[in-house]
């Protein structure tokens, strides 16, 4: 059981500890409330911009006549989730985006194996020619057939870039999208919970 005389001197060393002093540390400590991540309750200063989330705080709290403390604090966490719904739809769009750029460099690596291997060919058909084992025309008309089948495949490709990407997103290890959807599901749950207090309270007030 702990003493008078200790928590007497628990409280003296608790006045001494008076915190950061300097600008530097301040600033330090203003942040340590603030976590990194999908969790994070306010904005995340090095990816996003503190002066838009006030923006839209306020467009927010300008939805709602409130009257007491409560009604305050329900609509400032109502608009933080709502900001982490933005934050999660921008992510998974950023995700198809680094799948795509996946996708992108794969064909422009295989585009220059095969352009590659075309000069290749190129130079054995034109070594042929000169000797007259190969005619002129057929490899015309061999470039035409290729340039037709390039563009379907591109039009094909492009098709189906996005279920490409949200195939791969789905098998990586760490299952980026199910997280993502459990993280907006909670999200939106608690959304709904404050939305749904905050109709409570108006109809409450409304009837006084």
């Amino acid at each position: 059981m702990t003493s008078f005389r200790q928590i007497e001197a628990n409280r003296r060393n608790a006045r001494l500890s008076t915190g950061p002093v300097t600008v530097e540390g301040k600033k330090k400590s203003r942040r340590n409330a603030v976590r990194h991540g999908l969790t994070a309750e306010t904005v995340i200063c090095a990816l996003e911009d503190a002066a838009d989330y006030v923006a839209f705080e306020m467009a927010v709290t300008a939805d709602y006549d409130v009257s007491t403390a409560v009604e305050r604090e329900l609509v400032l966490r109502l608009a933080s989730l709502l900001w982490r719904l933005r934050r999660a739809t921008a992510i998974e769009g950023g995700l198809f985006k680094i799948q795509a750029q996946h996708l992108l460099d794969f064909r422009q690596r295989r585009q220059a194996h095969q352009e590659r291997q075309k000069i290749i060919d190129n130079v054995y058909r034109l070594a042929l020619s000169a000797d007259g084992d190969v005619p002129q025309h057929d490899d015309e008309h061999s470039a035409c057939l290729e340039s037709d089948s390039l563009m379907h495949t591109e039009a094909a490709n492009q098709k189906d870039d996005l279920t490409r990407s949200f195939v791969r997103l789905s098998n990586l290890p760490t299952y980026p999208l199910d997280r993502l959807s459990r993280y907006e599901a909670t999200l939106w749950r608690q959304a709904c919970q404050i939305l749904s207090t905050l109709q409570r309270l108006n109809r409450r007030n409304s009837w006084k």
